[in-house]
């Protein structure tokens, strides 16, 4: 369910999931006392099979043109305090820029959000939809520290995990409320043991110090990024920290930086409650009849009374599990990350309502990182150790309890489970550092912010709040009136043409333009 403890907005990787190599974990070893890691050369290899934590599958296909994918891994620091001790492996890959040589400008790093997606999986997957931006760029991107093969946490494993997912979110009395909370705290449990030595690490502030070794290792001045979703606050919090590296850089479906984790999942309620409407709206505005109801109030009515019923009489799903009202509510929310999955979403419902959760399950598992085969990527468990290492706020049930009209007030549909979701960092052992990221950068160059009015996951007010919190003559923004989490892949010429002006020619858009 998406949240900002799973996942906040990492829709991509979980689409790429739906639809074997050696994990680069902790080095045992202190890097050599002169070891400057800057000045490491990277060895570039043809890219293995994906590993089960990065979602399994098979080795990235050639692009279009043929050229293969290479991957290579960058030695970073465990602990950017200490950074002559203990180093880890940062997963990377790259497809050289394709253009003439000349005109190229550098790499182009791209975070597909998350926290907790892998980059190494992500790209391929999207490749293609980038080949305008390569002409003049090596496309790169990686496994964030904790995440896929770069050092990653590692929590319950799948048969826990099936049990985990298939919980009641929704507590509607003293003993579910104890037992969502004992669920949460064994999850959390089974981090700490598993995975002790890199929770302290994890926090986006040591993913951009990371980011920022990365742009030297490859030979480049200045950081070139394109950050969507999640990896819109890990560019901002990269630009508070270095804004004379900052280069070229896009920030689109943006995370809003001024909200606390409560803020954050009110602000989730509302932007999803808004996508579940435009949907109803969309499917009875058609002029073949709509098989879920009669009018857009008919569609959520629906929805509402199933997910009721799922509460105490969960049905079919994928064998053995059965779709509960939690399964339903995430299954629900991923076909709402872009209008390309109305359809499926459509055919779920219709499905649900004769008494088959099959397709709901099926991106239910999606949102979750689990493939096919039933094995979970670490998706989860790294979106949930990234959060809670970064947002100091902890939340009791009593907190939960003050706040529900406000979520149920913004959410008919996903307040509770939102609400609810906010205990995820209960007894978690790490302390959180702060309650919202600095992102201010004063002197770096402009960032193009990049806000989608019907954004479900990221709702389009944090684009404003995004560009004024980097900044006056830093944060230009550039609004784009749509569905779907994220602008760049709706494929809108309008918004194509603005990015790729400004990461091709430096072509910055007026502050303000707007695309529809």
């Amino acid at each position: 369910m998406p949240n900002r403890s799973r996942p906040r907005a990492a829709a991509l990787t979980a689409t790429a999931v739906l639809l074997s190599a050696v994990l680069a974990g902790c080095g045992d070893d202190s890097q050599d006392e002169n070891e400057d890691l800057s000045a490491q050369s990277l060895s570039w290899k043809d890219c293995p099979a994906p590993s089960q934590a990065e979602g399994g599958g098979g080795a990235p296909s050639p692009l279009a043109n043929g050229d293969e994918w290479q991957c290579s891994t960058m030695k970073a620091p465990l602990d950017w305090d200490e950074p002559k001790g203990d180093t880890i492996g940062i997963a990377l890959i790259r497809a050289k820029a394709s253009g003439d040589e000349s005109k190229r400008i550098g790499s182009l790093i791209f975070n597909f959000g998350g926290p907790g997606g892998s980059g190494v999986t992500t790209l391929p997957a999207f490749g293609e939809d980038y080949a305008k931006l390569r002409t003049r760029y090596d496309l790169v991107s990686f496994d964030p520290r904790g995440v896929g093969r770069s050092a990653p946490v590692k929590c319950e494993n799948d048969q826990q995990l099936d049990s985990y997912f298939q919980q009641d979110g929704t507590p509607e009395d003293a003993t579910e409320r104890a037992e969502l909370l004992d669920i949460t705290k064994e999850f959390n449990a089974a981090c700490e043991k598993n995975s002790k030595k890199v929770l302290p690490h994890v926090r986006t502030t040591d993913a951009a110090r990371d980011l920022d070794l990365m742009r030297q290792v490859l030979g480049d001045d200045k950081l070139h990024y394109f950050g969507i979703s999640y990896g819109t606050e890990l560019g901002g919090v990269y630009a508070h920290l270095f804004p004379k590296n900052v280069g070229r850089a896009v920030f689109d479906a943006v995370v809003d930086p001024t909200e606390n984790p409560e803020q954050g999942s009110l602000g989730q309620a509302a932007g999803f409650q808004l996508a579940l409407d435009n949907f109803a709206e969309h499917c009875t505005s058609q002029v073949e009849d709509c098989p879920i109801g009669d009018s857009a109030q008919d569609v959520k009515n629906r929805i509402a009374k199933l997910l009721k019923d799922l509460d105490s009489k969960p049905i079919t799903g994928i064998f053995p599990r059965e779709l509960t009202q939690t399964a339903a509510t995430s299954g629900i929310a991923q076909a709402l990350y872009s209008q390309d999955f109305w359809e499926y979403l459509t055919q779920g419902l219709d499905q649900a309502y004769d008494g088959n959760g099959q397709i709901l399950m099926l991106l239910s598992d999606s949102l979750n990182g689990r493939n096919e085969n039933g094995e979970y990527s670490n998706l989860t468990a790294a979106n949930i150790s990234i959060n809670c290492a970064d947002d100091k706020p902890r939340y009791t049930p009593a907190d939960v309890e003050r706040q529900l009209p406000q979520f149920r007030a913004a959410s008919p549909v996903f307040g509770d489970y939102l609400a609810w979701s906010m205990i995820s960092c209960t007894d978690w052992p790490v302390a959180g550092s702060a309650d919202h990221p600095d992102v201010s950068a004063p002197g770096a160059a402009p960032i193009l912010v990049v806000g989608n009015t019907g954004d479900p996951a990221t709702p389009y007010e944090g684009a404003r709040k995004m560009a004024q919190a980097l900044g006056k003559g830093v944060g230009v923004e550039l609004t784009y009136k749509g569905q779907g989490h994220g602008a760049y892949d709706s494929k809108n010429k309008c918004v194509q043409s603005a990015v790729n002006g400004y990461l091709l020619d430096g072509k910055v858009p007026a502050a303000g333009a707007v695309c529809s």
